[in-house]
């Protein structure tokens, strides 16, 4: 067969777009009112802000709302939906963020749970914290899936269906395939496994940023500054 430069370029060309595309990632985060603003602050910053990333990574922070009308966050931010959750269309690899809330039982939440159903038996990484966590419970999201939440009793307290039991762990943080669960008490464990889920950041930036915030040893800056090279 003849040597053919345009078929080179043409190969090259869709091999540079298909490493793009399968780079390319997006975080979803629902926000709704009352919205706990320390449960997700570790993240909403570190994935803003890309500093820890490693190098070619690609992912967008997104804010949905059940509507694109504004909420207020229980520390009185007001935040804007960039979507609404109709507007989106998930892929494989994406994220889902459910941060905890005093208002997940209301009316105008179900939506989104639906969604969740949905996105939980596909490859769609879904996180859920604290007050979250019932919300799922609620729908029986957790019934066979290992899980946590602020406390077992606190579940069944808030969902007298829940029948998930068997498959609580009392941990801060759990991973159970595509679906992480955290206490609300737990913000840097649960940023931490969302991370390492992702795959934002190498291996030692990750334990060296985790490790700093949680021993607030300054010999872990200093171990996070050198992966970055």
């Amino acid at each position: 067969m003849p040597f053919n430069f345009e078929m080179i370029i043409e190969i090259k060309t869709r091999r540079i777009i298909m490493t793009n595309k399968s780079n390319s990632k997006k975080c979803y985060l629902y926000v709704l009112d009352t919205l706990a603003d320390w449960e997700i602050a570790f993240i909403t910053a570190e994935l803003n802000s890309r500093r820890y990333f490693a190098k070619n990574t690609k992912l967008e922070l997104v804010m949905i709302g059940n509507t694109l009308k504004p909420i207020k966050t229980m520390g009185g931010i007001t935040i804007t939906p960039d979507k609404d959750i109709n507007d989106v269309k998930f892929q494989a690899g994406d994220l889902l963020i459910l941060p905890g809330a005093d208002t997940w039982m209301d009316e105008k939440n179900k939506k989104i749970l639906e969604i969740v159903s949905n996105l939980i038996n596909k490859k769609i990484i879904v996180a859920a914290i604290c007050g979250a966590t019932v919300a799922l419970a609620q729908t029986g999201l957790l019934d066979n899936k290992k899980h946590t939440s602020n406390d077992q009793d606190f579940l069944k307290m808030f969902c007298p269906d829940y029948i998930g039991s068997s498959h609580y762990i009392n941990a801060p943080t759990v991973v159970d395939d595509n679906l992480i669960t955290a206490s609300g008490l737990a913000p840097l464990e649960f940023s931490y496994e969302v991370f390492k889920k992702i795959e934002v950041m190498k291996k030692d930036a990750l334990e060296a940023w985790y490790q700093l915030y949680k021993t607030k040893d300054s010999k872990y800056f200093y171990k996070l500054m050198e992966s970055l090279k």
